[in-house]
């Protein structure tokens, strides 16, 4: 989960196969993006009332109601990963170095991760509901590669999968963005074909049972969805993109969301919404490029943007310890199920809040911290006075 920096915008000239004339792109930084992130907020809403939905909150009328609003939900995490892939080339430092790269993404979401971790781990010694990890099982948690191994994915934080997941996508970036710096419009149109095209390969085998090994939680097998991201930045970027509008962008992506229950139980989901979040996504970037109306970037769709990184990784935690207290799928009345869904909302935005301003800011300033060049110097004349003891 990323927000758009804020940057300056420079074009590029091109030839006339869309490859840009420099090697790579503009140096100057590139403008924000605030309609993204006020979609963040509303990929992490569906991904609540997906949970809410599985808790049982609402019995009756107001439970068929939740289902057909939010059973589809999960596809908010697929959102996630195409809005990576879009933002994280958008705001691709031009000479930037991997390990560089790596480090601002481990201060984006590791501190609030290991927290996380943390309060999950406490739920877990502390509520008789929540089954403790093994050793390995938190390991593999705490260094996001849980995924990797289906039998492990819903340790400890269940929606922490979705990090590993993220987790290798940055490991690829870096040869991602030097890929498409090269590829120009044409190669760049090509990937996002090939993209589309192995999801609807990867749909098919985990619908079709081709392997064992259920494929939703699988990184590898998303990593065509974060792909398809960056090609679309990229096209936006060399000012290429041709897309619909937003509400034509919009509309697509509601009727996919519709169309999910249609589909196969697992990854055959993400067919239904990737074309409507492909252009969904890029629709909203030009809309804040133009100065177009957005419904996205308004100041208070923004601030919960900036939280639904926390509010997305503590909802869940609020949900399981309310169990302790709520019995598992109570399916309460309509008013009793809209009281207990507006209470656990109201803690999990309060507690987002708090992760945000205390760990996640304060994390990622000091993390990312640059050194004074006396404070440099001093460390190395320690260094070169420790070796010569």
């Amino acid at each position: 989960m990323t927000t758009a920096t804020t940057r300056t915008l420079r074009t590029t000239p091109h030839t006339p196969d869309g490859q840009a004339t420099a090697r790579d792109s503009p140096r100057a930084a590139n403008p924000s993006l605030p309609s993204l992130t006020g979609l963040r907020w509303m990929a992490a809403l569906l991904v609540f009332g997906l949970h809410v939905n599985n808790f049982g909150y609402y019995g009756g009328t107001g439970g068929r109601l939740v289902y057909w609003g939010f059973s589809s939900g999960a596809v908010g995490v697929s959102f996630f990963f195409v809005l990576s892939g879009f933002v994280l080339t958008w705001s691709a430092r031009p000479h930037d170095r991997a390990l560089g790269f790596w480090r601002r993404r481990i201060a984006r979401i590791y501190p609030v991760h290991l927290v996380t971790v943390g309060l999950a781990f406490l739920l877990a010694l502390t509520l008789e509901r929540n089954t403790q990890p093994t050793p390995k099982q938190a390991v593999a948690n705490v260094l996001l590669l849980h995924s990797w191994w289906r039998p492990w994915w819903q340790t400890l934080n269940p929606v922490s999968w979705s990090l590993a997941c993220e987790a290798f996508f940055y490991a690829s970036f870096p040869l991602l963005i030097l890929l498409l710096r090269r590829l120009g419009v044409r190669g760049s149109v090509a990937l996002g074909g090939l993209s589309l095209v192995a999801i609807v390969v990867i749909s098919r085998a985990d619908s079709q049972h081709w392997w064992t090994y259920a494929l939703y939680s699988f990184p590898a097998a998303r990593l065509p969805e974060f792909v398809l991201g960056a090609v679309t930045a990229r096209l936006v970027l060399l000012g290429r993109w041709r897309g619909p509008g937003l509400e034509a962008s919009l509309a697509l992506a509601i009727i996919g969301y519709f169309l999910v229950p249609q589909a196969p139980l697992g990854y055959s989901a993400t067919m239904c919404t990737i074309l409507g979040f492909s252009l969904l996504i890029p629709a909203a970037a030009n809309a804040d490029l133009k100065g177009l109306p957005s419904m996205w970037r308004g100041r208070r769709m923004v601030r919960l943007g900036e939280l639904s990184f926390a509010f997305y990784m503590v909802h869940l935690l609020v949900l399981r310890a309310g169990t302790h207290l709520l019995g598992i799928k109570p399916h309460f009345g309509g008013l009793a199920g809209t009281a207990v869904t507006a209470t656990v909302f109201a803690l999990s935005l309060a507690l987002s809040w708090l992760l945000y301003e205390t760990v996640e800011l304060p994390a990622r300033r000091l993390l990312l911290r640059r050194r004074r060049p006396a404070a440099k110097a001093a460390a190395h004349r320690e260094a070169q006075a420790a070796t010569r003891d």
